[in-house]
């Protein structure tokens, strides 16, 4: 087999961390931001979760978006500077590893895995949030006269259903290999970038109110007695939902050409695009909605809006994009966790590793991991059948993992940057240079404070998604489990993972210690 120069030498700086070249580097520039994009999808997830972030805070929910956007974008500069030193797949578990050791890596890649299937599973159930509304021949459960929202029992067990299609079909997609992933992803993205540009458009062209709307709590649910900043809190899980998986691209970097390069610059970029075009679509639709105040907004949610504005055929015309969309998000989202497990099973690191880590030469795809994940997430929907909180939930829930697993990266870079800057001789390793030559991606004397306020921000966040608020984990109003379903869920995976962990602790091969943590020279400075 004839390798270019460029390939030659991405195996040669792969081989450096003791990996040889399984994966077939088959992904882009272009191909790396739409993996981040497309796992962000704000078609997808705003489309999805509209109507909760509305319907706890009102019109100036929207506020959320900035401050998550704002916190999300610190975490996602520090994932960068990462992303340029260690190009490697399952990027939260390596860079964890390097940090803070192998077992605490090992945690933070359990966390990580169990969070993404439940992504996934998240990702899928968002069909039920338009199809209904192209045509009610989707409503399998209760026939088309039944109440579609996702909310309502019909609503819930046919968002199972329609997701569990979905996960055959994006499983199949993983399967035959990379470059259809890359190519199905792509045109995805494309057709998600001007569905968006065309709704928000449309929407601007058809206001009805001014962007004064912005700064009212119209169509509020406030507890009553108490104070709307808590409703307020609880309406940012919208916007928390939405802006994860960024770090899709680092999970893809044995996949990526000029890995150091592309991958730290595209991490940012992609969620940079979906933070702006996210908040233009918020303000867009509440500006158009034709009613804050009709109920329509806080159980319909978007489909309602665009329906409404572009009229039956456009709007569904639209609403097909936002189908495509949220098949690709959830394609991107099973992309990813399939690289994790593998990543983390090469290591040896888990139960069945030989098989998890097994990689078709043909298609250079971890076939089994691909299995494992969209069965894990088709799992997770069918013994939530009967849940009717299962969207509120399962969304709150995928999230709070995420943002643990993040903090597990995070938290750890803190603490070496601040040892680095006391002049720890270990901590620190000197700058490099990328694939071009170029100085890699660094975020210099402002390393430790734009890391700081992004560990203080996480922890926050993590706290507000699994507060047992019941209207989110409990719509029975009466079953006390399932308020506390978050916590408990929690704190059940870091317990079977410490079985685990133990049973592989003895067998398990460790990362190199001798392998410098990444802190660049100039930022300990």
């Amino acid at each position: 087999m004839t390798y270019r120069t460029e390939d030659l030498v991405e195996r040669a700086d792969l081989a450096r961390f003791g990996y040889p070249q399984e994966l077939h580097r088959r992904v882009g520039s272009f191909a790396s931001f739409a993996a981040g994009f497309s796992f962000v999808s704000i078609l997808t997830t705003v489309f999805q979760l509209f109507f909760l972030g509305f319907g706890f805070g009102g019109a100036a929910f929207f506020w959320t978006w900035p401050v998550v956007f704002a916190g999300q974008l610190l975490v996602a500069l520090n994932f960068s500077t990462l992303a340029a030193r260690f190009p490697i797949s399952g990027a939260i578990y390596q860079w964890s590893s390097r940090l803070a050791g192998s077992t605490f890596g090992w945690f933070t890649g359990w966390i990580m895995i169990i969070g993404q299937i439940l992504t996934v599973a998240a990702a899928a159930i968002a069909l039920q949030a338009v199809l209904p509304s192209i045509w009610t021949g989707f409503q399998l459960v209760g026939g088309p006269g039944a109440n579609s929202s996702p909310t309502s029992p019909t609503g819930a067990k046919n968002a199972v259903i329609l997701g569990v299609i979905l996960l055959v079909l994006t499983t199949t997609i993983n399967v035959i290999g990379i470059r259809l992933m890359s190519v199905v992803n792509s045109t995805g993205v494309v057709l998600e970038i001007l569905g968006v540009i065309a709704i928000v458009i449309t929407l601007f062209a058809h206001a009805k109110r001014s962007p004064a709307v912005l700064i009212h709590t119209t169509g509020a649910a406030p507890t009553p007695g108490s104070s709307y900043i808590w409703a307020w809190l609880a309406s940012g899980l919208m916007a928390s939902y939405v802006m994860v998986g960024f770090d899709s691209a680092g999970e893809l970097s044995e996949e990526t050409h000029t890995p150091r390069r592309i991958t730290a610059r595209t991490i940012i970029r992609a969620l940079a695009v979906s933070g702006v075009g996210g908040a233009l679509l918020l303000i867009s639709a509440l500006m158009a909605a034709p009613s804050l105040t009709d109920g329509h907004l806080a159980t319909v949610g978007l489909p309602y809006v665009l329906t409404s504005v572009m009229g039956s055929v456009a709007g569904r015309i639209m609403l097909v994009d936002v189908t495509i969309a949220i098949c690709v998000c959830t394609l991107a989202c099973q992309t990813s966790g399939s690289r994790m497990m593998y990543s983390m099973a090469r290591q040896k690191a888990l139960p069945f590793y030989r098989a998890l880590s097994t990689v078709s030469p043909r298609t250079g795809t971890p076939i089994v991991t691909s299995i494992v994940v969209g069965s894990g997430a088709a799992l997770a929907l069918v013994v939530n059948l009967g849940q009717s909180a299962v969207f509120t939930a399962l969304s709150s829930l995928c999230i709070a993992m995420l943002y643990l697993a993040y903090l597990g990266v995070t938290g750890p870079l803190l603490r070496t940057r601040i040892k680095a800057a006391r002049g720890t001789p270990a901590a620190a390793t000197a700058d490099g240079t990328d694939e071009q030559g170029s100085p890699l991606f660094s975020l210099g004397m402002w390393a430790i404070p734009v890391n700081a306020v992004a560990v203080i921000y996480q922890v926050g966040a993590i706290i507000n998604l699994a507060w047992p608020r019941a209207s989110v984990y409990d719509l029975t109003g009466h079953t006390w489990w399932l308020q506390w379903s978050a916590v408990l869920f929690i704190a059940i995976t870091f317990v079977v993972g410490y079985l685990v962990h133990l049973r592989l602790r003895a067998g398990a091969a460790t990362l190199e210690a001798a392998i410098p943590v990444p802190v660049p020279a100039g930022e300990a400075a």
